[in-house]
């Protein structure tokens, strides 16, 4: 009786969804929703398998989910590292690299709209500075560069928290025996330190994933909105183009179905071969 509310939460706001999507996506629809014909796999075959933009959008998700993740973990890595070892003023030191995970990602991307505006932003002219002419509107190199530093941003502080937890959980006991085992540091961290952090790094690269595909996309939508020519368009938000603004019901169903199943994919084989050589 308990777990009935979480699972009716579940089924309403998951499952319930989630059906009607695979429903909707062997469905061909007029933009009012006023008739429908059921056409088997058609959405699947126009919309993912002969659209050269999905497959623009597949791969540039997957190198951009990529990026964010590895660099939103090694930075905030770093970070709770100085911060585990800071004697004087850590909780000042602390709360500082917390703050940004009160910022909600459509409010991050509007903040680094500020920031890289190429009329009024300080870093386009420090970039023109060192002869780097900064165009996010026109060339895809700047609009990748730009979503990617704003996704990163916005989520050390979360990668932040846990890893510093995970640090301050380890018994003082077993740091001083490494001192004592290993006098070199970056070895001592690699070969007792980062190991004691595994089930840590395993969620978090789980939860980073998860961000990459999915919470990103109101920092794109307050940024590039997919330019400049689909070159910063995600499968997510390229399912809210086809669907919302194209009109295109039976083609972002299917989208949002190979999504789902690629996001599932993803998380079977991290906990099939990464958890394997995770220690609790």
């Amino acid at each position: 009786m308990l777990l009935l509310p979480q699972m009716a939460i579940v089924a309403i706001f998951f499952f319930w969804p989630a059906a009607q999507a695979v429903y909707q996506s062997f469905l061909l629809e007029d933009p009012f929703g006023l008739s429908s014909e059921f056409v088997w796999f058609l959405n699947y075959d126009d919309a993912i398998f002969s659209s050269a933009t999905y497959g623009q959008s597949f791969w540039f998700t997957l190198l951009f989910s990529g990026i964010v993740t590895f660099l939103s973990l090694s930075l905030a890595l770093l970070l709770a590292v100085q911060a585990d070892a800071v004697v004087r003023g850590q909780s000042s030191y602390k709360t500082l690299l917390m703050w940004v995970y009160a910022v909600a990602p459509p409010v991050a991307g509007a903040l680094s709209l500020f920031l890289f505006d190429i009329h009024i932003g300080p870093i386009p002219k420090f970039f023109a500075h060192i002869g780097w002419t900064f165009q996010p509107g026109s060339i895809a190199f700047d609009a990748i560069f730009w979503v990617t530093i704003a996704s990163v941003w916005k989520q050390i502080s979360v990668n932040f928290i846990f890893f510093l937890s995970g640090l301050q959980s380890i018994s003082k006991g077993v740091k001083e025996a490494a001192r004592l085992e290993c006098k070199n540091g970056w070895r001592r961290f690699w070969t007792i330190t980062f190991p004691l952090l595994a089930p840590t790094s395993f969620f978090l690269l789980i939860i980073n994933i998860t961000y990459a595909f999915f919470e990103t996309f109101g920092i794109i939508d307050t940024t590039t909105r997919g330019a400049p020519g689909g070159s910063t368009n995600t499968l997510v938000y390229k399912v809210f183009q086809d669907g919302f603004l194209g009109a295109d019901l039976g083609g972002s169903s299917a989208q949002s179905v190979v999504l789902m199943v690629l996001v599932m994919l993803l998380t079977f084989i991290q906990f099939r071969v990464i958890e394997r050589r995770v220690h609790y």
